[in-house]
């Protein structure tokens, strides 16, 4: 005979999870990090029009504040 459970607990997250999804939010919603997002989205032939190799790709987005 099978047995089945209906009564099934879910955790909520520990307080470190919770902070790591939180700190995850911000990154997520930083306007440099959905730049570079899009940039790696393009083609190497649209980057090249722009200028910009792939690999250079966060250095020129965050060039400002990056001190090389």
């Amino acid at each position: 005979m099978a047995q089945a459970t209906t009564n099934i607990h879910m955790a909520s997250p520990g307080l470190l999870e919770r902070i790591g999804n939180f700190l995850m939010r911000i990154a997520e919603s930083n306007h440099r990090i959905r730049r570079v997002e899009y940039l790696q989205s393009l083609s190497d032939e649209q980057l090249a029009a722009r200028g910009i190799r792939r690999d250079a790709i966060v250095h020129h987005v965050f060039s400002d504040v990056m001190y090389t």
